[in-house]
């Protein structure tokens, strides 16, 4: 069983040069070499050294975030980028026997050839995270990785550097650079990453990043895992709650300052409702934050680049002709010039519904990543679906309503990583199901077994049990000896789709 290494053995993580990165590399992928598959007990206690060296360090975590953010509470730190972990862990370690089982080809032994899949680890796998939750978008996919035997490579993001420092610290105290290594640096830095050649790449962020990192990887025939964002729709059928809508679509906008892959970015409302649906999102707003510029839970924006970039995003649409409403205190709320209650100290824009938005506007094609939604009144519902099925595929999208034949019309019209049903975000990380991308939300997936299998390469292992081998079938004497049962099989095959045609 793998064991730590003594801490003075291990150099600090630092950031890397294009020539660091490719030696730690070599070196993983020497020692996963001389080891071989690893042991469930060996797996299980790497990953026990790793979860333990995040919870080690907690409450450091939770502090540089809110360090890195301006302002983020310790209850969105640690249930988004602690729990998390946790959780993960505790799915790894009640399955992962299972997970490694053989898995038997049902009917290939009655075919003559028994057959049975076995998982493999597929050698080094690199991780690429993201700055809106960078413990926990590493940290996941790292754990599903080392659960499939790998060695793990991890490029944290630059942008929450306390929070870069303290979990580069905090790996190399527990984890041999062979088995983890944490790798720092800036863009230049991340893209000499992109470009080694691992045997798996997994990359969280934006879509215009992900075609770069897809691009690099592919020089090297790297297989990738991309989660990217995209803009999130949401459809409340004729008979949704509304009041329950606003509530949990205020909620997931607000997650995080907004700052979240998953958020929901625009609503389709039937017309009829739509004032009733901005009231009860600013009560809804109003609950969590009743005055939110104050609130020492609300989220800042991430840096100032992301704060100057959101209030563009209203500036604009305030210019092509959108309302822009500001959800404040009670007494504060109502159309209110762009960016009249904004606090560019702590890098707060307050919740804003937009409506009256047109094609042309910045805010109907970027992804908003702030506090921010623009909702929409619809006619008829085949008009919303037309509108969201025009559009780049989502990473995620979401119905308020009845299950029923609305719900069935938004399932079958509408293309996306995953879909909740009366809430938000409640579809990612479900254990037993796929998490991912879809076009350009990304493409591949991960979270549980899902994710074991993604960092696993599923071999075909079969036995030939027949008097005559594959290959030699296919040769002279025995070739033509077959040549009239193939014609007959052709012809039977041919006859019956022309019938089937023709009915």
């Amino acid at each position: 069983m793998a064991t730590s290494t003594a801490r003075a053995e291990r150099p600090p993580a630092v950031d890397a040069s294009a020539d660091l990165q490719t030696d730690i590399l070599r070196r993983q992928r020497a020692a996963f070499l001389r080891e071989g598959p690893p042991s469930v007990e060996v797996r299980l206690e790497r990953i026990d050294r790793f979860v333990a060296a995040v919870l080690d360090h907690a409450d450091d975590l939770v502090a540089a975030l809110h360090a890195d953010f301006g302002s983020r509470p310790e209850s969105i730190s640690l249930s988004s980028d602690i729990m998390s972990i946790v959780l993960a862990l505790r799915v790894v370690r009640e399955n992962l026997r299972d997970w490694m089982l053989d898995e038997e080809v049902p009917g290939s032994a009655a075919r003559g050839t028994p057959t049975f899949i076995q998982a493999r680890p597929k050698g080094v796998v690199g991780v690429i995270g993201p700055w809106n939750f960078p413990v926990t978008l590493v940290a996941v996919p790292a754990i599903e990785a080392l659960a499939a035997g790998n060695r793990v490579m991890i490029k944290v993001s630059e942008i929450p550097s306390r929070t870069a420092d303290v979990l580069a610290g905090a790996l190399a105290a527990r984890m041999h650079p062979d088995e983890v290594a944490v790798i720092r640096g800036d863009a230049r830095t991340a893209a000499a990453f992109a470009s080694l050649p691992f045997d798996h790449l997994i990359f969280t962020g934006s879509p215009e990043v992900g075609a770069l990192v897809a691009e690099a990887a592919g020089r090297n025939l790297v297989p990738v895992t991309l989660e990217l964002g995209g803009k999130n729709p949401v459809v409340l059928g004729g008979d949704a709650d509304v009041a329950l809508a606003a509530q949990r679509i205020a909620a997931g906008r607000l997650l995080n300052g907004g700052q979240v892959c998953l958020c929901p970015d625009y609503v389709f409302v039937p017309r009829a409702r739509l004032d009733e649906f901005v009231a009860a999102y600013g009560s809804a707003v109003r609950q969590h934050f009743p005055s939110y510029l104050h609130d020492p839970q609300a989220v800042s924006l991430v840096n100032d680049r992301n704060f100057e970039r959101v209030r563009a995003l209203i500036d604009d649409a305030a210019a092509r002709g959108a309302r822009v409403v500001h959800i404040a205190a009670e007494g504060e709320q109502g159309t209110l010039p762009p960016g009249s209650l904004s606090d560019p100290g702590r890098r707060l824009i307050p919740p804003t519904v937009l409506l009256d938005v047109t094609p042309d506007m910045r805010v109907a094609q970027e992804e908003i990543f702030g506090p921010v939604i623009a909702v929409h009144g619809y006619d008829q519902l085949a008009d919303a679906l037309d509108h969201i099925a025009a559009h780049p595929s989502p990473l995620a999208a979401y119905w308020f309503g009845p299950d029923d034949q609305e719900f069935e019309e938004f399932l079958s019209h509408t293309t996306s990583g995953g879909v909740t049903r009366d809430d938000v975000l409640a579809h990612w990380g479900v254990d037993g199901a796929p998490s991912g991308g879809i076009g350009r939300s990304g493409m591949g997936a991960y979270t549980g077994k899902t994710g074991f299998d993604t960092f696993s390469h599923r071999r075909t292992v079969t036995t030939a049990t027949a008097s005559v081998g594959v290959a030699q079938g296919l040769l002279p004497p025995t070739a033509e000896s077959r040549l009239p049962g193939m014609r007959a099989l052709i012809s039977q095959t041919h006859a019956a789709i022309l019938s089937r045609l023709d009915d």
